[in-house]
């Protein structure tokens, strides 16, 4: 069975505010009613979802439940067929690339390098919502960037060609490359896959620092059910492109809800101890 020991006090804890709904914060994140899909084929279908700012929220779900098309709409990469999303109160749709940008950071599952580039090249590339077009990277940019280094902890990987990394290293580079994007919403898509567990509980272990101590607001796709629980106080289940569940992790990851949703035995998962 599922481990809830842990899980079930966080049901009490002031960080998770129910989507902003009990908090009284402003969301950062709002879907009113979206559907979308690809092909004239709906992936989601009316999603209401509320995301509080500074809450720190998992998307879970089997493949095909739409977690990753609904980040594609928040990122403005795919326009809903009906419904709105609303960004820090603004309307995507209303919003060009560069403002997105400065609002919202992603960091995709495991991009890929097509030529050889210097880690810090990388990270900097996390500056160009805010550079000045003529004038190009301030001090500032400069600073923020050195400070995403050492706050990923990439000091011993700075001169290397990003390209020749592990995939946890590289992952910690497109990490820090958000960090120095220095945007009040993060989004990640599966950011653990085919890491090793230490790479991907060093990834967790910073999206709840960046959460807790910076304000971060953070939504993340993940196929982990037990790292979500450990590090997620709000999990959203997605499941045939609706919303099956959404709330903390003792209540969201039941095991009668497992069983329906994953269609697996819940005696098969375990939680962190």
């Amino acid at each position: 069975m599922i481990d809830t020991s842990e899980v079930d006090s966080r049901q009490s804890d002031p960080r998770w505010s129910g989507g902003g709904r009990d908090s009284g914060a402003s969301p950062a994140v709002e879907f009113g009613s979206v559907s979308a899909g690809y092909r004239g084929r709906d992936v989601v279908s009316d999603i209401d979802l509320s995301i509080g700012a500074e809450e720190r929220v998992a998307l879970i779900g089997p493949n095909g439940a739409g977690k990753s098309t609904l980040l594609r709409v928040l990122a403005g990469l795919l326009p809903p067929r009906t419904g709105e999303v609303r960004l820090l109160g603004q309307n995507v749709a209303e919003l060009d690339r560069p403002a997105i940008a400065r609002r919202l950071a992603v960091v995709p599952q495991l991009a890929a390098l097509p030529f050889a580039t210097r880690v810090e090249e990388v990270v900097a590339l996390g500056r160009l919502p805010h550079e000045d077009a003529l004038r190009g990277p301030r001090e500032a940019d400069r600073a923020a960037v050195a400070a995403a280094i050492d706050r990923v902890g990439l000091r011993p990987l700075v001169g290397r060609d990003a390209r020749e990394l592990s995939l946890g290293e590289r992952q910690l580079v497109f990490l820090a490359l958000a960090v120095a994007q220095q945007a009040p919403v993060l989004l990640l898509d599966e950011p653990t896959v085919h890491l090793d567990l230490g790479h991907q509980v060093q990834i967790m272990e910073l999206l709840r620092d960046l959460n807790e101590r910076d304000g971060t607001t953070i939504l993340a796709v993940l196929h982990d059910l037990s790292l979500a629980a450990h590090f997620f106080p709000r999990l959203v289940l997605l499941d045939v492109g609706r919303i099956a569940s959404d709330g903390p992790p003792a209540e969201v990851l039941a095991p009668h809800r497992v069983r329906s949703v994953f269609r697996v035995d819940p005696g098969l998962i375990r939680a962190p101890a």
